[in-house]
C-alpha cells in the first residue's frame, strides 16, 4: 500500500468520525428539544387543569352563597374555605364589596386616610385623593375598572398593590360596611368592629380561588361577580372583573 492510499484512508476515517460527531450533536440537541417540549406541554396541561379547578372553586362559592343550606359556611369577610376536588386542593375566599371603600362615592378624606394606611406619604395621599375628587366634580365618567387607579398621578405599583384589596367601584356606599371591612380599613377609617356572621353581604362579591394540583402547579383566579339568581340554566352571576 503506497503512502497516497494510506493518506486517503486516513482522510476518509476523519470525515466519518466528523460526521458521526456531528450526528451525535444533532441527535443530542433534538433529544433535548423534545424533552423541553414535553415538559412545557406537561406544565401547560397541569396549569390548565389547575385554572379550571380554580374556576370550579369560584362556582362552588357562588352556589354556596345562593343555597341557604350552605350559606353559613361562606362568610364574605375574606376567610379561607378549604375544599378538595379529586386530587386538587382548593382555597377559596369571598369578600363583600360592601366592605371596601368605593372610590366613586367615598369622601376625599377617607380616600386619603386609606392611602396613608397603605403606605403613601401625607402629601402623596392628598394629591391622589384630590385628583379623584376633581374627576368626580368635573363631570367626567366614574371609574369603571379598578385598574384605572394605577394610572392616577402619584400612584406607584407598590402602593397600588396594597390598595387594591381595599377598594371597589361597585358598592355605592359612602363608607364601607364595618362587618365586612378588613382590619386595615377599620383602623384607617376608625370603623367599629362588627361580625360578618348573619350580615347581608350584598350582591357584588370578590372571590379568590387558588388551586394546587398533584404536580405542585398552582393557579389563582380573582373575580368580582354580581349575583343574579335565576331559574333554569342561566348563569347565576355576571362577571365584573376577571383576573387569572
Amino acid at each position: 500500500m503506497n503512502i497516497v492510499s494510506r493518506q486517503q484512508r486516513g482522510v476518509a476515517l476523519l470525515v466519518v468520525l466528523w460526521v458521526l460527531a456531528l450526528l451525535s450533536l444533532l441527535l443530542g440537541g433534538l433529544a433535548g428539544w423534545v424533552q423541553l417540549e414535553s415538559r412545557q406541554a406537561l406544565w401547560l396541561r397541569q396549569n390548565t387543569q389547575a385554572l379550571m379547578a380554580a374556576e370550579a372553586g369560584m362556582n362552588m362559592a357562588v352556589q354556596g352563597l345562593l343555597d341557604p343550606a350552605q350559606r353559613k359556611r361562606w362568610i364574605a369577610d375574606g376567610r379561607l374555605v378549604s375544599l378538595r376536588m379529586d386530587d386538587t386542593q382548593l382555597l377559596v375566599s369571598i369578600r363583600s364589596e360592601r366592605g371596601k371603600l368605593d372610590l366613586n362615592s367615598a369622601p376625599v378624606a377617607d380616600i386619603s386616610r386609606l392611602l396613608q394606611a397603605c403606605g403613601a406619604a401625607k402629601n402623596q395621599a392628598s394629591g391622589i385623593a384630590q385628583v379623584l375628587e376633581e374627576q368626580r366634580n368635573g363631570g367626567q365618567s366614574p371609574l369603571r375598572v379598578v385598574e384605572e387607579v394605577r394610572q392616577l398621578p402619584g400612584m406607584s405599583q407598590a402602593l397600588y398593590a396594597r390598595l387594591l384589596p381595599e377598594i371597589t367601584l361597585w358598592s355605592g356606599l359612602d363608607r364601607p360596611d364595618p362587618a365586612f371591612a378588613s382590619a386595615l380599613l377599620r383602623r384607617a377609617l376608625n370603623l367599629p368592629n362588627q361580625s360578618a356572621v348573619g350580615a347581608d353581604p350584598g350582591e357584588v362579591l370578590a372571590i379568590d380561588s387558588r388551586a394546587e394540583g398533584p404536580g405542585g402547579v398552582t393557579a389563582l383566579l380573582q373575580t368580582t361577580v354580581l349575583l343574579s339568581p335565576s331559574e333554569g340554566g342561566a348563569q347565576p352571576y355576571r362577571v365584573l372583573r376577571w383576573q387569572e
